[in-house]
């Protein structure tokens, strides 16, 4: 009999619904506690899309208004003594995206409206700077308490037009217009709390408000979004073993499994490894694994953006940056990694306190491969979906020990795509080798590397493990040659599989795989 899972709120994202209706909630109370009692009253968190903000806002609401049954059992239970109701005007901007000036200002005008209608107008208000400051002012004198303001997605109404050169001063002025009064408003105020994905520089959004704290690489906020790999054990340890079971796998294998496709982001470093809580719940809630997080947005956006900044696939990750590059205001970017960090494509995988300098990767295999799948049309245009075929052909190949079979097949594939003007430079070859071998990831354990701009390839299958190089209008020879068994990743090391090495070389003219060669260790003198 099939043990009993709980539920899983996916897609809901208001606090009380969740305690109410008993689904799962991954305690994130103390950090509520922490926030709301330390010195800055304006605070401001970015994280991801479907990382758990709008939840973390709609709990501070619940906080804030007092609603003390719905903590019981909870981390703030033991924390709080007072549970002093605040009167909480709660903003949600996520509704203003894809929208013109009029529109955004009819948005947050119904916005206020609902709270006019409660605490009353004044006719002299009519601009929005206006009616929200008359609003926090009526709100305090009439409840005799000072004002709570969350604000979730504050960058929304932003984020289409973020490079947009016309219409992101203008709807940027709305913006500014809208959160000026949060200035003037200190004495009515006791807490504001911005959440957004980017962030504007307080200059173009928040002109005098610099009091704001941003705690998004704050080491003690690290885990208020997300799941760490703590919360996972602890309080999601029986779903684990359901999922084993549902999965037909051993409980470590499928511990093994959600770390490749769903760990592997931090937001500061040190930090615990926090899990993708959008693509972990869906898991454990459908009882396999897949592309939920990154299929759950449209990539078009991040694909132009690659484009307009001339990076190709094998640059997204694997990059060493300050912090202010990579945490920077979004207006002022001059290359993508701001947008790819802020964004949840790259993320924080290491540290040196000697030179401050971040390393920047793909977080997991989940978003390594939604990259590729999305970064494939790009070369193969209207032949996409017979490009995944192969590689789906590609790695039944390896599977049965057919390599050989499997190259030809890539290389009879790869000379039915018709010439295009973009594949005349060197390093195109090398970005679709590079896309083709990363998406085998949907199958095998591999690893794609481009160190002084070769492509090295480290293949795990169940009966061997592949070391491969590709050259380009060179010989396979050569190929062969530049093979440094020394170097493949530790990872794959202590794997104990015989070593397959392939030498591969690309004939540009012919636009597709020239010779290859194949050998294993034990055919080495």
């Amino acid at each position: 009999m099939e043990q009993q899972r709980q539920l899983y709120p996916i897609g809901i994202q208001t606090f009380s619904e969740i305690r109410r209706k008993n689904y799962l909630y991954i305690d994130k109370t103390e950090y509520v506690y922490r926030m709301t009692h330390f010195d800055s009253k304006y605070v401001f968190l970015s994280r991801p899309r479907r990382f758990g903000k709008s939840l973390l806002t709609s709990t501070l609401h619940s906080y804030f208004e007092g609603c003390k049954e719905l903590f019981e059992g909870l981390a703030i239970d033991k924390l709080e003594a007072e549970w002093t109701r605040y009167p909480v005007l709660h903003f949600d901007m996520s509704m203003a995206k894809h929208v013109d000036k009029e529109r955004l200002e009819q948005m947050l005008s119904v916005q206020l409206y609902r709270y006019e209608e409660v605490y009353g107008k004044v006719s002299e208000e009519v601009t929005l700077n206006d009616r929200f400051s008359g609003l926090i002012r009526r709100v305090c004198q009439q409840t005799g308490r000072q004002v709570v303001v969350l604000i979730d997605e504050y960058d929304a109404p932003l984020l289409d037009v973020v490079h947009e050169e016309k219409n992101l001063p203008v709807l940027r002025d709305v913006m500014r217009n809208f959160y000026s009064p949060l200035k003037a408003c200190d004495p009515y105020l006791r807490f504001v709390f911005l959440t957004g994905i980017t962030k504007f520089s307080q200059l173009s959004i928040f002109s005098e408000l610099n009091n704001i704290k941003n705690i998004s690489m704050d080491g003690p906020y690290a885990a208020v979004c997300g799941i760490s790999e703590e919360e996972m054990l602890t309080q999601m340890d029986n779903d684990v073993d359901i999922l084993a079971m549902r999965m037909e796998v051993s409980r470590e294998e499928v511990l093994a499994k959600l770390k490749d496709n769903y760990d592997g982001y931090h937001f500061t470093w040190p930090s615990p490894d926090i899990y993708n809580p959008f693509s972990l719940l869906n898991a454990f809630a459908d009882g396999k694994m897949n592309s939920y997080w990154f299929g759950s947005g449209t990539p078009t956006y991040l694909i132009e953006m690659l484009n307009k900044y001339h990076v190709i696939p094998q640059q997204i990750g694997d990059r060493k940056a300050l912090a202010e590059s990579f945490d920077a205001p979004t207006e002022r970017i001059t290359n993508i990694t701001p947008l790819l960090y802020q964004s949840g494509y790259i993320t924080i995988k290491g540290y040196s306190p000697i030179t401050n300098l971040y390393l920047l990767d793909i977080p997991n295999k989940e978003v390594r491969l939604g990259l590729m799948k999305s970064l494939l049309p790009g070369y193969l245009h209207q032949h996409t979906m017979d490009g995944l075929t192969t590689v789906a052909l590609l790695y039944e190949a390896i599977y049965e020990e057919r390599l050989d079979d499997g190259l030809r097949l890539l290389q009879a594939f790869l000379s039915t795509i018709p010439y295009c003007d973009n594949t005349d430079y060197e390093g195109h070859y090398q970005s679709l080798f590079y896309t083709i071998f990363s998406l085998l990831g949907m199958y095998v354990d591999v690893e794609v590397r481009t160190p002084r701009g070769r492509v090295d390839v480290v293949m795990r299958s169940l009966s061997a493990l592949y070391v491969m190089e590709l050259k380009l209008d060179k010989t396979a020879d050569d190929a062969m040659g530049q093979i440094d068994l020394k170097n493949y990743p530790e990872r794959f090391a202590l794997c104990g599989l015989p070593v397959v090495k392939v030498g591969i070389n690309f004939d540009s003219e012919r636009r597709t795989l020239g010779e290859w060669k194949i050998e294993r260790l034990s055919e080495l003198s």
